[in-house]
């Protein structure tokens, strides 16, 4: 998606060649000197972070080792522990322009997650995604399990209720089978809304958005990535919802528990015409 391009490039430091929105500088340092377990992770750079790992948040579960790609590098696979399997899916929004439903599912794909929603990043206005009815249309049709998110630049949980409101009202009336996350942005280059929000307004953004939908009879999930776990959301305030995790790493970094896992951007090395994303499912 375009939006995580915006994402990784606000969040993945490399001070030589960058001038980012957020500086990590001191709030790493202050992380890597607390007690606890250490915990190292790196950007798509290739640089280095500490963080501590809070026990109050619930651990992964997967062998990160048995996440693999198939030998012609299309797509991820899940072997060597008989606890846990994976699910094939892709996310989509209007920049992905027309999609053949059809051959999605013909080739594996058993999920995709919707853009139904964004508030633009100066204006601050919020609009529904222009293909998102023929999109979940098609994809439920085509017998896709179907979940949702929006692009988010509230700035406020007044705001993110509003955007809440949205989702609910697009949704309305559809086969909505798998989460409806909150996906909170920061812009790179460029003056926008978010750039002056706190970790601490983030995660309450994240809850009211959570809760509302919670209410309207939906499960509610949470975007992220490692840099937002270990220095922006307070991950122990979000162990209810469903985590929808970033990182194009070989294998998944995050020591915290998540549902989904967003691999790969089309853009990237996997050669793929959407995002993909996986769902990992518990063995009875």
């Amino acid at each position: 998606m375009k939006k995580i391009f915006l994402l990784l490039c606000a969040f993945f430091m490399t001070a030589s060649l960058f001038a980012y929105d957020r500086d990590y500088t001191e709030i790493q340092k202050k992380h890597s000197e607390s007690s606890g377990q250490k915990f190292l992770f790196r950007d798509v750079f290739g640089t280095e972070f500490k963080t501590v790992i809070n026990p109050e948040v619930p651990a992964v579960q997967t062998k990160k080792e048995c996440f693999k790609l198939n030998k012609a590098k299309t797509h991820m696979t899940y072997t060597g522990d008989e606890n846990y399997r994976i699910r094939l899916g892709v996310d989509i929004s209007r920049h992905d322009g027309e999609v053949d439903w059809k051959k999605l599912k013909k080739d594996g794909i058993e999920f995709v997650i919707l853009r139904c929603g964004f508030r633009g990043y100066q204006s601050g206005k919020l609009k529904a995604d222009e293909n998102f009815q023929k999109n979940i249309k098609g994809a439920v049709e085509a017998g896709l399990d179907v979940g949702v998110y929006i692009f988010s630049q509230a700035d406020s949980e007044k705001e993110a209720l509003e955007e809440a409101a949205l989702v609910l009202k697009e949704i309305k009336g559809h086969k909505i089978t798998l989460p409806v996350f909150y996906d909170p942005e920061i812009i790179r280059d460029d003056p926008a809304r978010s750039d002056n929000i706190t970790g601490e307004q983030f995660t309450k953004n994240a809850i009211v958005f959570c809760e509302a939908v919670k209410k309207a009879g939906y499960i509610p999930g949470v975007y992220s990535n490692m840099l937002w776990e270990a220095y922006e959301f307070d991950m122990a305030k979000l162990k209810d919802y469903v985590i929808w995790y970033a990182d194009y790493e070989e294998q998944p970094q995050s020591p915290y528990a998540f549902e989904f896992w967003q691999y790969a951007e089309k853009e990237g090395d996997i050669k793929a015409p959407y995002d993909l994303d996986v769902q990992i499912i518990k063995n009875k």
